[in-house]
Formats: structure tokens, C-alpha cells, sequence
């Protein structure tokens, strides 16, 4: 008999124990074994080297860290079955199966109004029907559905265990070690009020901290202005190939990638749908593109190019939006050099903007020792909190580095 309660070595947080035989039976999966050939930040390698790390990666440390929130809890007091840590260590783990070809670029270019979430769950409840509804709880507290609201707070809030875990695993993988958040620490301030996860009031800092290190890591990696433009470039290829395709031209690709090229409607996602998409990761986009790059349509070429070969658009960035002048000279210094109408679709501004913290949604609550809770940004301790309630915003104007 085959043992399944392993140990993975994972280099963020040491060894990861599966204390149940159910989460090695969905981490073996084809759905769950995809996430390895699904990279965790995209291109975010093209700007650090090193962030190679995948789905797969996360979606087990996260694992390991929704197992270690709930032995701090249970020592607390909280009383938690066994029967609800499985199903949250097995919510947490599938959080992630509905992910496409490079995440979060590309998930709505394929299927339209398909977040990733509205994909796992669909392939949750696949599961679920496969293991003979071993996943039900689990698919309950994914939902926000399961009465015990903390379950859900775990894995999905402005501070869950799906955060602690991309934070310090990016923080580590692209070396910027802003994001470095203790995790330890964090998870050891964690408690329960009224079924609401709470943080125990001696950590409003290390909360702090971790708010900081989130802000620092989105300016610094996530919305990189390079970063932000080659996720940009990638929604922008797949629209030009889809375009194309669909306008009659045949473009080389792999059939699963064609089949969504060729598909312009998606009601509640057929069989067909769903196993080609099953079966689509980053290597279907990256052999397209390589195949593109020498296509005849200089849209798709020219932003293939830029990925394969790393010839990417400049960029400026600024506080402000750019000036329109200043933005239609750039389009025309560039229908000049290429000699084409088409410079509009090479020369645009980008936006990206982050709430630090958001004190309306889901805030954190801090517990004082006589059981009462305060909101964070209201907690009399609190440094930072009340200053990073601001929406800001950056402006990334690209253009083409031959007319700089």
C-alpha cells in the first residue's frame, strides 16, 4: 500500500508535511500537477531572473501555512475538527487550479468573464464528484458558505494565509527582500472572536509590517513599470492572435490554444471547454509566440519579439496621466519609422493602481485582552495603518525604442 502522508522539501519554508491522504490524491491530480508548468508571476523573470517558481510552489506552502494557523489556533482554544482542518488545508490547496496560461494576463483574453476563481471552483466540483464528495466542506468554506467565517477569512481576506505565502515566496525568489514578511510571527498573533479571525493585539506591528511589505512588493516587483508592460503585452498578443483567427487567418499554435483562438463565446463552459483548458499552460503561449514573432502582421510580430527576444517597448512612468500631444507625437514618430497606421497600437499608456490597505472591506480587527476587538486603522497603537487607506495611482506611457 502506497504511503501518502509525505514530506516536500520546499525551500520558503522548510519541510511541508500531508497529514492527509486526500491532499496528496488531489496535489497527484492532473489539475493540480498542471500548476507546475504554470508560473506563479508571469514575466515578472524577465525583470528578476529568479522568479521562475510556479503555481504549484505556492499553492502547497500555502498549504503548509493554513496547517500551521490552525495548530496556533486549536492551542488557543479554538476548537477545530479534523474533518474542518482537511477541508480548509484542501480549500486552500485547490485555491489556485483555475489558473490559466501565465495567470492573472491572460485568464479573461481565453475565456471571457472567466475569473480564475469561477474556474476553480468549476474544477473543484469536479473533483469533489471524482473523490465521491470527500471536498464538499471544502468547496463550502471556498465559498465564504460554511457557517465557521474565519475557515474562509484564512483563505481568502486582507490577510490570509494565500497572501503570507506569495509574499515571502516572490520576496524570496526575485531576491527583494521588502517583501519579506514573517510569517511566524504573524500566524502566532492569530485568533478567533466571535467565529472572525482577529489578530491578537501585541502584533498590530508585525501586521504593519506585513500591510508595508505588501505595498513595497506591488511598487517594487508587481507593478515594476517593465513588469506591468510585458503582462500588458502578453493580454495584448493573445487579443491581436484572436482577432486574427477569427478574421480567417490560420496561425500556428498548439490545438488547445487554437481551439480558444477560434472560440468567440463561452456560455457555462462545456466539457470540451474545460478539458482543452485543463490541459493549456505557459508552454502553449511560448511556443506560439516563438512561431509569431515572424508573422507578417507587424502588430503581433513586433510584441512577440519583444517577449522571445526581451527588445521591450520604452517606458516612462509618472504620478500623473500623460499629455495627449505628447502621446499622439509618439504615435506618429512611430507610423513614420514603421510606415504603418498602426502606431496607436503600439503606443499607449498603461495604468496600475493599489489600495495598501482597505479599511471598508473585510478590515483587520485587533483582540485586546479583555476580549474586546477595534478596528486596525482605529487601534491607538497603530503607526501606519490610517496613512495607507489611499488609492494610488501610477501612469506607464510605452513606446517603441526605435523612435527614442
Amino acid at each position: 500500500m502506497q504511503n501518502k502522508l509525505k514530506i516536500i522539501n520546499d525551500p520558503v519554508h522548510g519541510f511541508i508535511k500531508i497529514p492527509y491522504e486526500i491532499l496528496f490524491d488531489v496535489i497527484e491530480h492532473p489539475y493540480f500537477q498542471r500548476l507546475r508548468r504554470i508560473g506563479q508571476t508571469g514575466l515578472l523573470n524577465l525583470i528578476f531572473p529568479g522568479a521562475v517558481h510556479t503555481r504549484f510552489h505556492h499553492a502547497l506552502g500555502a498549504m503548509h501555512l493554513m496547517f500551521t494557523a490552525l495548530e496556533t489556533l486549536k492551542l488557543k482554544g479554538v476548537t477545530i475538527s479534523k474533518e474542518e482542518e482537511k477541508a480548509a488545508m484542501l480549500a486552500i490547496l485547490m485555491h489556485d487550479i483555475g489558473h490559466g496560461p501565465f495567470s492573472h494576463a491572460l485568464e479573461n483574453m481565453l475565456m471571457e468573464d472567466w475569473h480564475h476563481e469561477k474556474l476553480s471552483l468549476l474544477l473543484m466540483d469536479n473533483l469533489n464528484r471524482e473523490f465521491g464528495g470527500e471536498l464538499s466542506m471544502a468547496v463550502e468554506m471556498f465559498k465564504g458558505r460554511y457557517h465557521r467565517r474565519f475557515f474562509n477569512q484564512l483563505i481568502s481576506s486582507q490577510l490570509d494565509v494565500d497572501r503570507l505565502d506569495y509574499l515571502k515566496r516572490d520576496s524570496f525568489f526575485t531576491g527583494v527582500s521588502e517583501g519579506n514578511v514573517n510569517t511566524e510571527r504573524i500566524i502566532s498573533m492569530m485568533n478567533v472572536s466571535g467565529d472572525e479571525l482577529v489578530i491578537d493585539a501585541k502584533g498590530i506591528y508585525s501586521v504593519e509590517n506585513y500591510l508595508t511589505a505588501r505595498m513595497f512588493m506591488y511598487w517594487q516587483v508587481y507593478y515594476h513599470k517593465t513588469a506591468a508592460l510585458s503582462e500588458h503585452i502578453l493580454v495584448k498578443i493573445l487579443e491581436r492572435a484572436k482577432q486574427l483567427t477569427l478574421s480567417g487567418k490560420n496561425l500556428p499554435a498548439s490545438e488547445n490554444l487554437t481551439y480558444f483562438l477560434n472560440k468567440n463565446t463561452f456560455s457555462e463552459g462545456s466539457e470540451e471547454d474545460i478539458r482543452r483548458f485543463t490541459e493549456l499552460d505557459d508552454n502553449d503561449v511560448i511556443q506560439a509566440m516563438k512561431f509569431w514573432q515572424n508573422d507578417d502582421d507587424l502588430i503581433l510580430s513586433y510584441f512577440c519579439k519583444s517577449v522571445i527576444k526581451r527588445r521591450l517597448p520604452k517606458t516612462i512612468i509618472s504620478s500623473q496621466p500623460f499629455d495627449e500631444e505628447f502621446i499622439r507625437e509618439k504615435i506618429s514618430k512611430t507610423n513614420s519609422f514603421f510606415s504603418t497606421t498602426h502606431g496607436d497600437k503600439v503606443v499607449e499608456q498603461i495604468s496600475r493602481s493599489l489600495l495598501p490597505y482597505n479599511k471598508a472591506k473585510q478590515p483587520v480587527y485587533l483582540l485586546r485582552k479583555n476580549g474586546e476587538t477595534i478596528k486596525l486603522d482605529e487601534f491607538e497603537s497603530q503607526i501606519l495603518s490610517s496613512s495607507i487607506t489611499e488609492l494610488n495611482t501610477k501612469y506607464i506611457l510605452y513606446f517603441p525604442r526605435e523612435i527614442s
